[in-house]
């Protein structure tokens, strides 16, 4: 938990009504009533996990769009540019390219939709065989739930300072939102989710523009970019001469977007849901621009912060946010520019990313589990019974999440956490992924050495930061953005290497 929660009085200064909370409970039940309906047309596990691979181009861009932006997006992109200004947009520009480059060319993606499979590590058991298969589902999963362990707190801690609510309710409200989403995924599967994303991507967009509008009329471009010099000088426009940032946080960024795109399993899973690879192909380049908006907005939102919030308004803020202000700043300063009626629309909008968000996540850990760490356990499986055993899985993903959101005591920078548990996958199955389709010679000993690999730096970085005797010299001289760049150059050494001390026949990807 965070060090204090916000003070009970805090309700005071919120603008936040009977009527914003009318909007919100009118979005919420609307959506689990479309979440719900879908649910008689699940009649399959494909239906479930990939929605019968019947996706349309528009249908998937706003998918995509939505589940790629919850709160805890919102958080970590305003955190950055409080801290780094507009250089802290960089991620989102490096996934832009990412996306329309791999679109455009159909590098990696154009052979994994070809293959007609349901998940990366099914793929991966054509060419490496079925124990790299299993050890790739549990390396996703693991690296999933770890990184997504956080978003339930954000979410709740985000809501409690925008909307004034008493902090005591936060642990009530992160249940009654993971049961919200609960309901309708494990109901309907990837059907509900896109539906319900849908709805949530007009929801979303409606809020984030109204609210960036009230903030530029409020706060002035020209006050926003002066306070971001003041702040940062050259370094807040221009990250290689950012003194926290530099190079190499630019190529980690670089590396980092380019797998996500390649392997990050929400994003694949719209791939693999697209009727056919064109469909699939165009989601990515028509959806890569938006990824420029999803840093850029909320990073607006955190230097309008920068330039509103003077020391003596600072220091009567609560206690927790005094702590943290480049990450709690930002909802304090919204909960008292919003209007009665805006305050509604942003926390309905919120509601939406996050619901999106959450939803999505849960299916896609849940189908990994089901498909490949389960795969030899479920020879016989009726489709009946598969659907029974992904709807257990969604809710025990669920109740995962609400545990670890309780108690991980999240500190620092949120995206330095989320770029190294990505990690954890991230390294691997982009390795394994580029290597599966274009190099000839890899096999499984260099498939399992960048798995393992991939997996124990990134959990050894994470465990070493936390450990006194280690933490200084961690902070000092190996910040995330290195060990990061680090693991991805040793896992691809390691598949590598691994492949050519025992090169052996394999089977094409496509089987």
């Amino acid at each position: 938990m965070i060090p204090e929660q916000p003070d009970a009085n805090a309700d005071s200064m919120t603008h936040f009504t009977w009527l914003d909370g009318s909007l919100v409970g009118l979005y919420l039940v609307a959506t689990m009533v479309a979440g719900i309906m879908v649910r008689k047309y699940v009649g399959k596990v494909e239906h479930f996990l990939i929605a019968g691979r019947e996706m349309n181009v528009y249908l998937g861009i706003a998918s995509l769009a939505a589940t790629e932006f919850g709160i805890v997006t919102c958080m970590y992109t305003a955190q950055n540019g409080y801290s780094f200004g507009f250089a802290g947009a960089i991620p989102g520009l490096c996934m832009a390219a990412a996306m329309f480059v791999v679109g455009w060319t159909g590098f990696c993606v154009k052979p994994l939709r070809d293959a007609g499979v349901m998940t990366i590590p099914e793929l991966f058991e054509r060419r490496f065989g079925p124990r790299v298969r299993w050890a790739a589902g549990v390396v996703i999963v693991l690296g999933g739930l770890l990184n997504m362990g956080v978003f339930l707190r954000i979410g709740g801690e985000f809501l409690v300072y925008v909307s004034g609510m008493n902090p005591r309710y936060l642990e009530i409200t992160m249940t009654v939102l993971l049961v919200a989403v609960a309901v309708y995924t494990i109901l309907g599967g990837m059907l509900s989710v896109l539906i319900t994303d849908y709805l949530q991507f007009i929801v979303m967009s409606v809020g984030l523009i109204a609210v960036t509008v009230l903030i530029l009329q409020h706060v002035g471009w020209d006050a926003l970019v002066t306070a971001v010099d003041r702040h940062y000088g050259a370094g807040g426009f221009n990250p290689l001469v950012n003194a926290k940032l530099g190079w190499e946080w630019v190529a980690f960024n670089a590396v980092l977007n380019l797998a996500a795109v390649l392997t990050w399993q929400t994003t694949i899973q719209r791939l693999l849901a697209a009727k056919d690879t064109a469909t699939g192909r165009k989601i990515y380049t028509r959806t890569s621009f938006f990824f420029v908006c999803r840093f850029l907005i909320p990073g607006v939102w955190g230097m309008a912060t920068l330039a509103a919030l003077t020391p003596a308004t600072i220091a009567a803020l609560p206690a927790a946010a005094q702590a943290n202000i480049s990450l709690y700043g930002m909802p304090v300063y919204l909960s008292t520019l919003l209007p009665t009626g805006l305050m509604g629309i942003l926390v309905a909008a919120m509601l939406a990313a996050d619901m999106s968000t959450d939803s999505s996540y849960m299916l896609t850990w849940g189908s990994v589990i089901y498909n490949d760490i389960l795969a030899p356990f479920r020879k016989q499986t009726t489709e009946q019974r598969g659907l029974l055993i992904n709807r257990c899985i969604v809710a025990a993903i669920g109740l995962f999440l609400l545990l670890y959101g309780l108690w991980y005591p999240l500190r620092g920078n949120l995206w330095d956490y989320l770029t190294v548990t990505g990690t954890i996958y991230l390294s691997s199955m982009a390795v394994l992924l580029i290597a599966c389709c274009y190099w000839p010679r890899a096999n499984n000993w260099g498939a399992a050495a960048a798995i393992a690999v991939g997996a124990v730096v990134p959990v050894a970085f994470l465990t070493l930061e936390k450990l006194p005797a280690t933490k200084a010299f961690i902070q000092a001289h190996l910040p995330a953005s290195r060990a990061g760049l680090a693991t991805f150059a040793l896992v691809a050494l390691a598949m590598v290497a691994g492949s050519l001390l025992k090169p052996q026949r394999t089977m094409s990807a496509a089987g």
